[in-house]
């Protein structure tokens, strides 16, 4: 039985489940404090008799193995989780292997196992939510530089009817900076659930995201590009994103199927945990 841990900002997910991508049991809690927080996890697994456990993480995360805090929570906006060391906190508390990354390179390892990614040899995985993520997998591995890839922070070119000075605090006209939940909100003074009917909102936002995409494609190269997270809820996204995409790209690389090239996730908000499973059974 593999222990899986989906440790996001704003909620907790926790599943027991099959190598083979099944889930036995699952809860959820807000995230708090981190010893708030891990007497829940402690709380679940006690259970359940795991034997290895995957997690994936909201970040940035120490993700350079031998240094002296791999696997720690580093400077994160949530104060009480800064420099926290959960890697080493789950393997004391639970004395079996700990397998951890991403939150989004788990979804991505979740997609390319089990979900819509399972036929091919390379998937990339985009969140657009809170915040902006992507995590490629190549060959059932993730591609990691020094650390953990921050694809959401690429500078994009602005719309030229968008006159929002962007979101965030780094970069300003980032792609998260412009296209995540909290930028739509600030932009418009609604969140984007309430603008469902604005056709001209979801055009900057496809846009955006088609100008991000093609520049993962051209220099990533993957087989399938998933869009996942709560702002693709607007699924009137998916067509106007393929069809920028490809205005975008102009012929330059031969796309055979558009249609089948940028996808939704197939697993239902499983990605996350069942890539936890992944992520452990492979390490």
């Amino acid at each position: 039985m593999i222990g899986a841990i989906e440790a996001g900002g704003t909620k907790f997910v926790c599943a027991v489940g099959n190598p083979d991508g099944t889930i036995l049991d699952r809860t959820a809690f807000p995230t708090t404090t981190p010893e708030e927080t891990l007497a829940k996890v402690e709380e679940f697994f006690s259970k359940h008799k795991i034997e290895k456990l995957g997690v994936g993480a909201f970040g940035p995360i120490n993700l350079r193995a031998g240094s002296d805090n791999y696997g720690a929570i580093e400077n994160t906006p949530k104060i009480p989780w800064r420099y926290y060391p959960l890697m080493e906190e789950l393997e004391k508390r639970f004395n079996v292997p700990v397998a951890i990354n991403t939150d989004v390179v788990v979804a991505s390892m979740g997609e390319y196992e089990y979900g819509i990614g399972k036929d091919v040899s390379s998937c990339l995985y985009i969140t657009v939510g809170t915040g902006i993520g992507a995590g490629l997998v190549q060959d059932g591995k993730p591609f990691q530089g020094k650390n953990h890839s921050e694809m959401g922070h690429v500078l994009l070119k602005k719309h030229p009817e968008d006159t929002f000075e962007g979101a965030c605090p780094s970069h300003g006209t980032c792609l998260e900076g412009l296209a995540a939940g909290p930028a739509i909100e600030a932009r418009y003074g609604r969140k984007g659930a309430d603008l469902a009917d604005q056709d001209h909102v979801w055009e900057i936002e496809a846009y955006y995201l088609a100008q991000a995409i093609m520049d993962y494609f051209v220099i990533l190269s993957p087989e399938k590009i998933i869009l996942g997270g709560g702002v693709m809820k607007q699924e009137k996204l998916y067509p106007m994103i393929r069809e920028k995409f490809m205005e975008l790209l102009n012929g330059y690389i031969e796309v055979e199927n558009v249609d089948e090239l940028i996808v939704a996730p197939g697993l239902n908000d499983e990605q996350g945990v069942k890539g936890c499973i992944a992520l452990a059974v492979k390490q």
